[in-house]
């Protein structure tokens, strides 16, 4: 099921939610809890736009994770009202962590799939990696209406040695200002 737009009230106090992934052809956004691919520069692109703001992830998404993102505000959905993270809020749902945030916006949502799912109804700007080859993996982003936005950003790569062809594409909600 697609999520449903936000109605335009709900729509202003979401401006500065944003989401940030990285998808490939097939669809496939993880794999054993991890990434099945390997992008550097996806991986500079994340730490450069989430640097300084408030990063919203699930606890698989959590638990995928060395330690806390550094120089960002981590907040950790879970329903597990026990669940306790070093270096981390704990919020038990998307709207909670949301209003735990400290960090200026926008809040990065950045995992896992259901919570991206819940992010699509009320984010204003989309950070996304098209990675234009197939993987295996058995996470997949949720179902989304492509046409609620408008590209503003397109940055190509071509495939260089294991790297797969990639492009680092901003979206924003058709109607908002990029």
């Amino acid at each position: 099921m697609l999520p449903t737009p936000a109605d335009p009230a709900q729509r202003s106090a979401a401006r500065d939610i944003a989401i940030i992934v990285a998808i490939a052809a097939n669809g496939v956004i993880g794999k054993d809890n991890t990434l099945p691919w390997r992008l550097p520069d996806d991986l500079k692109r994340f730490r450069r736009l989430t640097t300084g703001h408030t990063v919203v992830m699930g606890r698989r998404t959590w638990q995928s994770l060395p330690r806390a993102l550094p120089d960002r505000q981590n907040v950790i959905v879970s329903h597990d009202a026990a669940f306790a993270a070093e270096g981390a809020d704990v919020a038990h749902s998307l709207d909670a962590a949301i209003a735990l945030a400290r960090l200026p916006a926008p809040v990065f949502v950045i995992g896992g799939a259901s919570l991206i799912g819940e992010a699509l109804a009320i984010a204003s700007t989309f950070h996304l990696t098209e990675i234009h080859a197939d993987f295996l993996g058995d996470v997949h982003f949720p179902q989304w209406d492509r046409a609620r936005w408008r590209e503003a950003a397109r940055e190509d790569h071509a495939a260089s040695g294991t790297l797969p062809a990639h492009s680092f594409v901003t979206l924003v909600l058709r109607g908002e200002h990029s």
